[in-house]
């Protein structure tokens, strides 16, 4: 990106919670103050206030059972990229799916990009999620698995404050290779990440 603002990409952690916590709480908890809590296991609380899922995600950072790519403009989070192991985030779209077609089972998942709304369409998606594969090879690499939205036959233009986990195109671009249809509009896509 020539002549725009220099991101750089910094680890979700308790240093960096308070730059993370401003983004969500700018956008109003994100999805009705999900928090990104979506796809973290269940647990007493979940969902039943945006306070408490506050408190819930700040936990699992403390806990260090919360990963992502923050993309940094100066203090400032604009975007990130949620990955984790299947055990850190079991929960994904269409299940009883993908349980009936997976032969293999990840060494981590990107389960949720978000772009602060006054830096979309610059970009930023492709930041996070390279990010995130980078600390990936960071902490082993493996297999990496996304679930990002399939528009491939998709004829009317979607709005970007749906697609959760960016598109199939997106995804191709980085690298990742088409594995398998998940639900109606939703696919897996997956990438070996060679250790760092």
């Amino acid at each position: 990106m020539p002549d725009g603002p220099t991101y750089r990409i910094e680890p979700l952690d308790i240093r960096t919670w308070p730059a993370f916590e401003a983004l969500v709480q700018r956008h109003n908890g994100i999805f009705g103050g999900c928090w990104c809590l979506y796809f973290h296991p269940d647990c007493e609380g979940r969902g039943e206030s945006f306070e408490g899922n506050r408190l819930l995600k700040k936990a699992h950072v403390e806990q260090g059972t919360a990963h992502a790519a923050l993309v940094m403009d100066g203090d400032e989070a604009i975007a990130w990229a949620e990955y984790g192991t299947p055990e850190e985030l079991p929960t994904i779209h269409h299940r009883k799916q993908y349980d009936a077609t997976s032969t293999t089972t990840p060494d981590f998942r990107i389960t949720c990009v978000f772009v602060d709304k006054r830096h979309r369409r610059q970009g930023v998606t492709e930041l996070a999620i390279t990010g995130a594969l980078e600390q990936i090879a960071m902490a082993g690499g493996g297999r990496v698995e996304s679930y990002p939205h399939d528009l491939t036959h998709q004829t009317k233009k979607m709005s970007s404050s749906f697609l959760y986990n960016g598109t199939r195109r997106l995804y191709e671009r980085l690298g990742f290779a088409y594995d398998r249809p998940k639900g109606l509009k939703n696919c897996v896509m997956v990438m070996t990440v060679e250790p760092a």
